[in-house]
């Protein structure tokens, strides 16, 4: 199974991202295997530089070693995927500016809601970083309960235990990007949430 093929956007109503940088993940996975998701910001700007592209692009160096800070003998994306572990993005086009819209990561949500239905094995979410978190809470809102997340700084909300769809919930801070190298403070909590998600979620 490939998530793109089975998760469209038709109208592309955002007007704050990139359509042409429009991407779901193409992998060929097995979604009984997966039980762990991890969900970051937004598709990089070029297609070349997405999770699951060929050589070594800047999300998938910096997540790899967001997961060997926590301790995972992992050289690659293809790695953490064997683990059963899913990367993905709550927005799926490219952001034009440094912020997304509410309406934007509301929008978009809908189409990670298809996307996460899409595993029905899954033990912890990784949330990395404030749209992943407002994604995964428009959709606990949509379904008719109330925020998975609740408002707050990451760190004074982090090691709390929050539910959705059944399983853990864990809000971080975005493992994907450059300033991953820059705030030393921010890599270490990372790789704790990575800890404590491997932790609930042992890989099959």
């Amino acid at each position: 199974m490939k998530p793109c093929e089975r998760v469209r956007c038709e109208t592309f109503p955002c007007g704050d991202v990139s359509p042409g940088a429009y991407a779901v993940p193409d992998v060929d996975l097995d979604p009984e295997r997966i039980t762990i998701i991890l969900i970051s910001e937004a598709a990089a700007p070029d297609p070349g530089g997405s999770y699951y592209a060929p050589g070594q692009p800047l999300f998938a160096q910096t997540t790899v070693q967001a997961f060997r800070d926590a301790g995972v003998a992992v050289e690659s994306i293809a790695d953490i995927l064997v683990m059963g572990i899913y990367l993905t993005t709550a927005v799926k086009c490219a952001k034009t500016r440094y912020g997304i819209e509410t309406a934007t990561v509301k929008e978009c949500s809908r189409l990670l809601e298809q996307e996460l239905a899409l595993f029905p094995f899954v033990r912890s979410y990784l949330l990395m970083g404030d749209v992943a978190i407002k994604a995964v809470n428009a959709i606990a809102r949509r379904q008719g309960g109330g925020p998975v997340i609740p408002a707050g700084s990451t760190y004074k909300i982090r090691g709390r235990e929050y539910r959705f769809r059944g399983a853990r919930a864990f809000p971080s801070y975005l493992q994907a990007g450059p300033s991953f190298f820059i705030e030393k403070s921010k890599r270490a909590m990372i790789a704790e949430d990575i800890r404590e998600a491997l932790g609930g979620a042992a890989p099959q």
